[in-house]
């Protein structure tokens, strides 16, 4: 064999060197692709599933003790109020005529103090009606009748003459009495909540205490009702 023939024959693909470096970056490419399409490994799938479920749990958690906590802020409240027994608070606000009056002016005699929404409304109108055909009979009892809104005093005052009412109104339009009293806190009306006068009445006996409480009251029957307590005291 020749000399040039042996040349030729030792430069076979196999023993070229540019050959097997381009063979060895082709099994380096793949491996390193197949690396990439390979699903994470299961532990860490299980860490992430993990860390979502405890935080899902957590939220859980924190909106169950949030919803807890209201029912009892409300009861929180509800202990606060003014209760049987109770001295019962001090006033001074103007009335219908441009009068004023205070607790004062009926220290040692029994008063019953009905608290209504809103001047000239059914309800309100009912019941202020009620106790003024009964006022006479209150008196006997040796017990004086005010009707409380948060209606400015014009209002009380046309409330008054449209229907012949023989109650003192008292305006309480900045919600003082109102509210040591009980009588404003929220309210629900198609679906959609408020803050509002509640519908309540109170009697005082002669020593200036809290005798009796009617909350949510119901209009019909309700003056016989308070009627009959004072006699009782």
């Amino acid at each position: 064999m020749s000399k040039k023939s042996r040349k030729k024959s030792s430069k076979t693909p196999s023993g070229n060197p540019t050959a097997k470096n381009k063979a060895l970056k082709t099994r380096a490419s793949t491996r390193t692709r197949s690396a990439k399409i390979q699903p994470a490994s299961p532990g860490k799938s299980t860490k992430t599933g993990a860390k979502a479920a405890s935080h899902k749990a957590a939220s859980k958690r924190l909106k169950s003790s949030e919803k807890a906590s209201e029912p009892a802020a409300a009861s929180a409240g509800a202990k606060s109020a003014l209760a049987e027994g109770q001295t019962a608070p001090a006033f001074r606000l103007p009335r219908d005529g441009g009068n004023v009056v205070t607790s004062a002016d009926y220290a040692g005699q029994k008063l019953v103090l009905f608290f209504y929404p809103r001047a000239d409304t059914p309800g309100c109108t009912r019941e202020a009606i009620d106790f003024t055909r009964l006022k006479d009979a209150f008196t006997s009892a040796g017990t004086a009748v005010l009707g409380i809104s948060a209606d400015p005093l014009k209002a009380q005052e046309k409330f008054r003459d449209k229907h012949g009412l023989g109650i003192p109104l008292i305006s309480d339009e900045q919600h003082e009495m109102l509210e040591a009293y009980g009588a404003w806190g929220e309210k629900s009306m198609y679906g959609r909540s408020f803050l509002g006068i509640l519908r309540t009445t109170v009697l005082i006996g002669a020593n200036g205490k809290v005798a009796r409480i009617w909350r949510n009251v119901r209009v019909d029957g309700h003056a016989d009702e308070v009627l009959a307590a004072a006699r009782s005291l």
